[in-house]
């Protein structure tokens, strides 16, 4: 279909989480939307870990929970602590939820087709070059040397913005802002997973590694089950990557799903996917100058909408939000003299009346945290040798002060003890 010779209300660049939803609340208003994917199919150029929080998709999609591609619904959460081959794990149960495990390809796949049913047009494999701007105003796309008119674009490219570094509104990304993530995803019966976790018919488990299988460098690792495979992988702080990893980072994945603590649930399984992406993490340099302009909003990964949480990840259900918002904002600005700077603006102010902005600031400290390699590698330890001084009873038993006392020794000092303890207290 040529494009070329259309005019749009507006153009979505990116069919991810955020571009599919901006892109289908657009249409469901009834504004002709056209939505541009690069790859071969939404979502071929996403990646994440593998878990979805539920709440916010429910809100902006039609009986979601009945329609959308969910594997599983997670209702069991694991934390180890690993000290080499020793770990210490703490188990959380429960017949309630509020996330799901899914193919974030599938994800993104099933939202494009929502926005395509209300009336939106996906091309896939449309290579966007730049920007198209007018006296400072965005006033389409160029793709091929040809331009694409619109009222206005919305920038979903993602966490590397190619395009908004070209229009010269955001710096290229430092090393600092980001973590690099690397995954495997392995073939495994659905029933022998159920088996292997103790888990029933479609229910899922969560499970957060933190301890020296990253290498001392800040960062974690996570294991979620699928309907029928398992998605396990590695998240690195990305500047301290640089300067500390001395082996190719798949090799760590590799280590990862070796260690005894893992390979016996996995030894059965065939590695069926390998991939790797970067994480928005310093939420406050990352974010763009402004998100919205003559013509032109930002959302998602590209806005840095992403929340690390200390223990956990949010990013899709954010992305697929600031989607749904900046189409609100661009319905509202449509309706009171066009998509204006100043009425585009209504965009930012939707998310910080939003749980996005609340969340956001609310953990905005855990990024510093995250830096703090002792937390990596000092208390996991810790916490092992507690356990083993409590747990390995010969003639003689300990009491918990009297072991930890002895593990802390020459290690950690109680004045820095207690100090990251108020801070790991206050912002996560």
């Amino acid at each position: 279909m040529s494009v070329i010779n259309q005019r749009f209300d507006a153009i979505v660049i990116g069919a991810g989480p955020a571009g599919s939803t901006a892109a289908y609340q657009l249409a469901k208003m009834g504004y002709k939307t056209l939505l541009l994917e690069r790859g071969r199919t939404p979502g071929s150029k996403n990646m994440f870990g593998g878990r979805v929080y539920l709440q916010p998709l429910k809100d902006i999609y039609d009986d979601f929970e009945k329609k959308a591609p969910i594997h599983r619904w997670v209702k069991k959460e694991r934390i180890s602590f690993i000290d080499n081959e020793n770990s210490t794990t703490i188990e959380y149960e429960s017949t309630k939820t509020t996330s799901f495990t899914t193919y974030l390809t599938q994800l993104s796949g099933w939202m494009a087709n929502q926005a395509v049913n209300q009336g939106a047009i996906l091309l896939t494999e449309i290579r966007v070059d730049k920007l198209y701007r007018e006296n400072n105003v965005f006033k389409g796309v160029v793709v091929e040397d040809e331009v694409v008119n619109a009222d206005v674009v919305i920038d979903a490219e993602g966490i590397n913005r190619l395009l908004l570094e070209e229009a010269n509104l955001v710096e290229k990304l430092k090393p600092n802002q980001v973590a690099l993530g690397v995954k495997e995803v392995i073939k495994l019966d659905s029933n022998l997973i159920n088996q292997l976790f103790g888990l029933d018919n479609n229910d899922g488990l969560s499970w957060v590694f933190i301890g020296n299988l990253t290498n001392g460098i800040p960062g974690g690792a996570f294991l979620y089950t699928n309907r029928d495979s398992i998605s396990l992988g590695i998240v690195l702080m990305l500047e301290e990557a640089i300067r500390k990893l001395d082996k190719h980072i798949y090799k760590l994945v590799e280590e990862f799903r070796i260690h005894p603590l893992i390979n016996k649930y996995l030894k059965e399984g065939r590695i069926m996917e390998y991939s790797t992406h970067l994480i928005p993490e310093d939420i406050n340099s990352l974010k763009p100058r402004k998100l919205y302009y003559d013509g032109l909003l930002i959302v998602g990964d590209a806005a840095g909408l992403l929340l690390n949480q200390g223990y956990t990840y949010r990013g899709v259900d954010f992305a697929a939000y600031s989607g749904y918002l900046a189409a609100k904002a661009y319905d509202y600005a449509h309706n009171n003299g066009g998509p204006t700077s100043d009425n585009l603006s209504k965009y930012e102010e939707l998310l910080r009346n939003s749980f996005i902005y609340r969340m956001l600031n609310k953990f905005s400290g855990v990024t510093e945290l995250m830096k703090k390699e002792r937390l990596f590698n000092t208390y996991p330890a810790l916490i092992n040798e507690l356990a083993s001084r409590l747990m390995h009873i010969d003639y003689d038993s300990y009491k918990i002060m009297e072991a930890f006392k002895e593990v802390k020794k020459g290690r950690i000092s109680w004045l820095t003890l207690i100090k990251d303890l108020w801070e790991v207290s206050r912002k996560i």
